[in-house]
């Protein structure tokens, strides 16, 4: 399929726009379970899944706004999703945050297949991209941990 490089930019950041949004429901989720959790267990979710998947939002943003800057298109404001409601319990939040972290890399993994980001994009984006990856990379296994623990 053929297209224009502003075609393949503005497909580049709504990936990008995508898996921010994808990491802001992590997050929402993430926040939800952590005040259903005694002090020690909250702890253990901030500093194993909350951080990680915040740095990886704020990543997300930046890498978006830099190259929305960069190739001079008009960008857009990211909001944080409403309240979530626990459906499924503590564990089924974080299992739901995994989910959400899970799909925000599933659009990186399709972007960079796609090769628009070394098509049309710079090495800012490319390195945005990675960052991403390596935050949200091993959420799913430290979830996994967390989540054996919990109520013993």
């Amino acid at each position: 399929m053929t297209y224009t490089t502003a075609e393949g930019r503005q497909q580049v950041l709504d990936a990008l726009a995508a898996a921010a949004d994808a990491i802001a429901v992590a997050l929402a989720l993430l926040s939800e379970a952590y005040e259903h959790l005694d002090e020690n267990a909250a702890e253990r979710l901030e500093e194993a899944l909350f951080q990680p998947t915040q740095a990886a939002y704020g990543r997300a943003k930046r890498t978006y706004a830099g190259f929305a800057t960069r190739c001079e298109l008009p960008g857009r404001t990211f909001h944080s999703p409403s309240q979530v409601a626990p459906s499924s319990g503590t564990k089924g939040l974080i299992e739901a945050a995994v989910e959400a972290a899970g799909r925000a890399d599933g659009v990186r993994v399709e972007l960079q297949d796609s090769m628009l980001p070394v098509e049309v994009g710079d090495a800012e984006l490319r390195a945005g991209l990675s960052e991403v990856r390596e935050l949200v990379g091993g959420l799913r296994g430290r979830a996994r941990d967390l989540t054996r623990t919990m109520g013993r």
